[in-house]
């Protein structure tokens, strides 16, 4: 009797763990389509896998259990789980707290972004005048004049992004930097905002002009990490959401922000490889965007 009861618990308690993590893929599909339209790019396989490996090991499991007893896995109570997950999820009218990712996606556009990209035609110069500027001072060209965003796998961000140089070629090499651009803000007067130039030597062609610097809130999340005696309470949050949080963020506010919209890419750049070379990456994302920058540069 106590083993019939036994298996019965087993394959009831499965069988429910079972509809949960279907009902929460159902909103996964839903979020990584959403984000797939919003942000047109495509999601790897291998990436989807790697960020929900145990969340398929532990469906495969329990759809496995349930084969094993002889259980439909799809009964009509998944149905009903399901609307009543529906019900319960949307009649919840409190909102969410607002994410570290968010916050400093939204905190990096609106401290950072929104003062060096736009001009104001007086007193400063935005980002695509300071290309010019640069460009017709250095008598170089730049393929593609956007604000490269390097986001980091490990976060670090070196004071120097030859740091990442892994080979000989191609390689990076810091240039002279933009003009800087002073503003008044928040009482501090003359503010300093200031963007690098790089040069990216390659084996065979004339080198490539690229602006790029690393996001510096995630730099400074890294930093933060690494005394977590002093910030305990944030030693425990999820890295990799609260990266995906502040791309997914900052794509949006930037595409959705007139003055910006265009003018930024972010790349994603696996620093924990020693076999993935930044200066690689770059040219992989140039080329993406202008697919003639070879000509372009010849110029």
């Amino acid at each position: 009797m106590f083993g019939h009861n036994f298996n019965q618990y087993i394959v009831s308690i499965t069988r429910d763990t079972f509809y949960i993590l279907l009902i929460a893929g159902f909103y996964k599909v839903y979020s990584l389509g959403y984000k797939m339209i919003t942000d047109e790019k495509q999601l790897g396989f291998q990436a989807v896998l790697n960020n929900n490996y145990n969340y398929f090991i532990v469906l495969v499991a329990t759809s496995m259990v349930l084969l094993h007893y002889n259980e439909n896995p799809f009964s009509m109570n998944l149905v009903t789980m399901f609307i009543a997950h529906f019900i319960v999820k949307f009649s919840n009218t409190e909102k969410s707290s607002i994410t570290y990712g968010v916050g400093m996606a939204c905190s990096f556009f609106e401290g950072y972004l929104a003062q060096i990209i736009p001009s104001d035609g007086a007193d400063f110069v935005g980002f695509q005048e300071n290309i010019e500027k640069y460009q017709n001072r250095e008598r170089v060209v730049f393929p593609v004049q956007k604000l490269f965003i390097i986001i980091t796998k490990s976060l670090y961000c070196p004071p120097n992004l030859k740091g990442f140089n892994r080979k000989k070629f191609p390689y990076l090499e810091a240039c002279q930097s933009f003009e800087d651009v002073k503003k008044d803000v928040a009482g501090v007067k003359n503010r300093i905002y200031r963007n690098s130039a790089y040069k990216i030597h390659r084996k065979e062609g004339q080198p490539v002009y690229i602006a790029a610097e690393c996001a510096t809130p995630l730099h400074t999340l890294h930093r933060v990490l690494k005394n977590c005696s002093v910030y305990g309470e944030l030693c425990d949050i999820n890295v990799d959401q609260v990266v995906e949080d502040f791309c997914t963020t900052l794509n949006t506010v930037i595409r959705k922000n007139p003055e910006c919209q265009g003018k930024c890419q972010l790349v994603y750049f696996d620093d924990t490889n020693p076999n993935v070379n930044l200066a690689d990456v770059l040219l992989q994302e140039i080329e993406k965007i202008e697919p003639d920058f070879e000509s372009v540069i010849s110029r």
